[in-house]
């Protein structure tokens, strides 16, 4: 299939996703959720306006200023989330009668959201509403977009303690932590995950022989320089799987107990061995 179909596909189902957390949990539990949803809500005691209408209403205005502030790419980008969306809100609206504890309608709604806003970025696409404000703000600003997500999000969130108390901004908490969490983990799905290692010994060259022989991966050789003694000496550097972290470690420490290994995670690992395989 055209990666572009699959494309705007995956930004509907992902608003779709959205639409439903908010929709089947957010609204109806009043959940401070950040974004355009925890702020409707937030300010439904003061300004009396439903916040469907209200979410509804700021999408599209929101949108008009990216397209001014932000240019025609970003109009291309957002379009799609900014049609599906409130149109999949109005089309909930009422159609889910589900009843759980707050704090799971926290949760569920926060992790629905979430996978919905991670479905839509994979593609490139911004999910628009409140996130066109943290795009703007991060072009004229020297804050990264993450600051801005969390600062707009607090501030959403914030609003809610003088109009529903503080039982229900931690509540409110719970949903953006649940929300961050499943878009990092969409973003995240599918890439390498594995384990960069660094191994300081004097027997570099057998626990590289070691590596390449019975773990069948490769290495590199880095020269360092001791910092207080200025000894000059190699390190050994090999990236493997989560699985065969703890065999690495022991193979190592069966050569030289007294190595200094430093690991490190990795989102992503590209090349021989990871993104393709070896050919015989």
């Amino acid at each position: 299939m055209n990666k572009k179909i699959v494309d705007i596909l995956m930004v509907v189902v992902g608003n779709i996703f959205i639409a439903f957390g908010v929709s089947a949990f957010i609204l109806p539990y009043n959940i401070l959720s950040g974004g355009l949803a925890g702020i409707g809500i937030a300010l439904y005691p003061f300004i009396h306006v439903e916040p469907t209408l209200f979410v509804n209403f700021f999408t599209i205005v929101l949108f008009i200023l990216g397209v001014v502030f932000l240019g025609k790419g970003f109009a291309l980008k957002t379009m799609i989330s900014s049609i599906v969306y409130p149109v999949a809100l109005i089309l909930f609206k009422g159609k889910f009668q589900i009843e759980v504890d707050p704090l799971l309608a926290a949760l569920y709604g926060g992790l629905l959201s979430g996978i919905g806003a991670g479905i839509a970025m994979r593609t490139g696409a911004s999910t628009g509403g409140i996130n066109v404000v943290t795009m703007i703000l991060h072009k004229y600003t020297s804050l990264s977009l993450a600051t801005l997500v969390l600062i707009l999000d607090a501030i959403a969130v914030g609003l809610g303690l003088f109009s529903m108390g503080i039982e229900a901004v931690l509540i409110g908490f719970i949903a953006v932590w649940a929300g961050s969490q499943a878009v990092d983990k969409v973003l995240m799905m599918g890439l390498q995950d594995a384990k960069a290692v660094q191994i300081i010994s004097p027997q570099y060259q057998a626990i590289s022989d070691a590596i390449h022989e019975k773990m069948v991966r490769g290495t590199t050789l880095l020269h360092a320089e001791g910092g207080y003694s200025h000894d000059e000496r190699k390190v050994v550097l090999t990236v493997v799987s989560k699985n065969q972290y703890r065999e690495l470690t022991r193979l190592v420490n069966e050569i030289d107990p007294n190595a200094f290994i430093v690991m490190s995670d990795t989102n992503e690992v590209k090349g021989l061995g990871f993104s393709y395989e070896f050919k015989v």
